[in-house]
């Protein structure tokens, strides 16, 4: 067992319910491919991760998909809001005995094996990696203990997320990586050179 634990969240990809925002523009069948492209995308970024991995599932964990079991455990989110699912993520992580746990979505076509090996790295000399999202929030998280007033009092969703939790670990030591874009409107992809197939047909 590695000592460094890799969470992936990831929402079942079901018609009308996957990229609702991303909908609006391109309409729920097309939201539902880019987000099984992504999907797609995320499995391929994280296996070639050297740590152990998680599929946390939104609603069900489902057997036989994209998520090969003999790599990835498989786990369904426990929790009211995005807080308590990440924090009880993170403790099922530290209780098992991992020394460094991170959590990555699913939404982030530009992320690289080589952004998440770094960020492990960064967890020996800080407290806290965060990996900036251009909207506001997050597309990485790691730490190397559990913090959990992170997870707490949060507006989840808002551009306020990355500067609270920021304000959450003042008196930690946090690396931040470089700024990403995660795919939520069709702004996100209109000009994003993998995202034309989806649009021009």
């Amino acid at each position: 067992m590695s000592k460094n634990l890799l969470l992936i969240f990831t929402r079942n990809p079901e018609l009308g319910k996957a990229k609702t925002r991303l909908a609006k523009t391109v309409g729920d069948v097309t939201a539902l491919e880019i987000y099984k492209f992504l999907l797609q995308k995320t499995k391929e970024v994280s296996s070639k991760v050297t740590a152990d991995k998680a599929v946390y599932y939104s609603v069900k964990v489902r057997e036989n998909d994209i998520w090969d079991s003999n790599i990835f455990q498989k786990h369904q989110q426990e929790g009211e809001d995005l807080g308590l699912r990440m924090l009880n993520a993170f403790k099922d992580g530290f209780d098992s005995g991992y020394n460094k746990v991170m959590i990555i979505g699913s939404d982030l076509y530009d992320l690289t094996p080589e952004n998440i090996e770094k960020a492990f790295e960064k967890l020996d000399t800080n407290d806290v990696v965060i990996g900036p999202a251009e909207d506001g929030g997050y597309y990485l998280l790691g730490m190397n203990s559990l913090q959990e007033k992170v997870f707490k009092n949060k507006n989840w969703g808002s551009e306020t997320v990355r500067k609270d939790t920021l304000e959450d670990l003042q008196d930690k030591k946090v690396f931040l990586l470089e700024e990403l874009n995660d795919v939520d409107v069709f702004e996100d992809i209109e000009h994003h050179p993998a995202f034309q197939q989806f649009i021009h047909r």
